[in-house]
């Protein structure tokens, strides 16, 4: 166990630039070079955490953790892998409410936030290309967007009718709706089984075995944990407190956010800017910056988002002592259902073989989230570049429309100039967004912002 939390420990302070690259990182430890685990075991885990509402990356963690240690594995795995992040997010998110509006530190963040939408646009173009695959994705993708951009349908709707539709897609055999295959080639030559695989060749340990009785246990404390707070939270403060607002809204954000990271963003920016009034548009860059610049799941945001609210409305309490209860509260809401999902499901997935109605379903799903993160990137985008932006209404479609005249141009330089690093030169994320920030200083001491 000691070597265990030392592995995961390096996994955590590795895991940089989203979901992609933690599951790599991964990947490249716990399957290449330890040989924990073998590769069709980790993909079939890996489905099962897509199909899940949550960050994947880190319910992978969870799962491959809980294989190799029981109950504990999981807990020290899945702890491990967003501790740093909270650590430093919550530094992060402090100095940017203390002192975001102060000269240089000013700049950084106005240079950090017009690369991050070069960021959102590059996974726009990563996910599509793994998922758009057939005319039948590519029609889902762009039904998702178009009702989430022009008619505001809530993004679980879109998520869930995405699901729906691939599913029915892949009953009636429909050309298209195959499932999403995640297999891959291994990279070096098997010699021998991996750890799980020949202990599980061996014998089925008790834990990976389902019971009812199991299930049971686990969902009642789980929820037990998880909810503790909140009803805490709604009977001494009432609803509209906003540590209760906060607990609440990321406790319903872990049921129905579907469809990866970017996805999760799309629906938590609509609700934390337009619903809540927590923070500013170009408030949400600067925080998913921040979560793209530390290690642990992209969805770490939400303590950005948390720490803000908080700050805001502290109520008795100091700004930064609300601001980190905040924060905190709204990464518990958010990781702890991770846990109880996979410690519910896991025996059940491990007895069972990759149903292919499932994966139908998964491939809809990812689909649609290309089409929820463009729109994610032109809101962003909107809200970057343009100093105002009018929502309008034209015969039932929602338009959002920029003032031309408020054309940020230092902006659209750096945008521009991330775009080209990422696309043209290849060059890596976390190089591009401290280039962009370092150039957002020197903007403004230059007199341009």
């Amino acid at each position: 166990m000691r070597e265990a939390t030392g592995v995961w420990t390096r996994v955590a302070l590795l895991s940089f630039g989203g979901p992609a690259g933690q599951i790599a990182v991964m990947h490249r430890i716990l399957v290449e070079e330890k040989r924990w685990i073998g590769e069709t075991r980790f993909l079939h885990a890996l489905n099962y955490c897509m199909l899940l509402p949550g960050p994947e990356a880190h319910q992978l963690a969870i799962y491959i953790g809980w294989l190799l240690h029981r109950t504990r594995g999981g807990i020290v795995a899945g702890t491990l892998f967003v501790l740093p992040g909270v650590i430093s997010l919550g530094v992060l998110s402090w100095v940017y409410a203390t002192f975001g509006n102060i000269g240089g530190v000013q700049g950084f963040f106005f240079g950090l936030k017009a690369a991050v939408l070069a960021v959102v646009l590059e996974a726009v173009l990563r996910v599509g290309r793994r998922a758009l695959r057939s005319r039948a994705m590519l029609v889902l993708a762009a039904l998702a967007f178009i009702a989430i951009c022009f008619f505001g349908i809530p993004f679980p709707i879109v998520i869930a009718s995405a699901a729906l539709l691939g599913f029915l897609g892949h009953a009636a055999g429909l050309e298209g709706f195959e499932a999403s295959v995640h297999a891959g080639k291994a990279t070096r030559t098997e010699e021998a089984p991996a750890a799980i695989d020949a202990a599980f060749d061996r014998s089925i340990p008790d834990h990976v075995k389902p019971t009812f009785s199991r299930l049971a246990k686990v969902t009642a404390i789980g929820l037990t944990i998880w909810l503790a707070p909140v009803v805490a939270l709604f009977a001494t403060l009432g609803r509209q407190n906003v540590f209760t607002a906060i607990t609440l809204f990321n406790s319903k954000m872990a049921v129905v956010t579907f469809g990866g990271a970017y996805a999760v963003l799309a629906y938590m920016a609509q609700q934390a800017v337009e619903h809540y009034h927590w923070l500013m548009p170009q408030e949400m860059l600067v925080g998913l910056g921040f979560a793209e610049t530390t290690p642990g799941p992209l969805i770490s945001v939400v303590q950005f988002v948390g720490f803000m609210a908080a700050f805001r409305h502290p109520g008795a309490l100091s700004p930064a002592f609300a601001g980190t209860l905040g924060g905190l509260l709204a990464a518990w809401a958010t990781f702890v259902p991770s846990f109880v999902w996979i410690f519910m499901g896991a025996p059940y997935i491990e007895s069972v073989r990759n149903n292919k109605a499932l994966g139908a379903a998964l491939a809809a799903i990812t689909a649609a989230v290309v089409g929820v993160i463009l729109n994610l990137a032109i809101w962003f985008a909107l809200h970057t570049l343009f100093g105002q932006v009018d929502e309008r209404h034209v015969h039932g479609l929602i338009l959002q429309v920029p003032s031309l005249s408020t054309l940020n141009v230092p902006a659209l330089l750096l945008s521009v100039a991330a775009m080209v690093a990422l696309f043209r030169f290849k060059v890596g994320m976390i190089p591009t967004l401290i280039g962009c920030s370092i150039a957002g200083i020197l903007f403004h001491f230059a007199g341009f912002v």
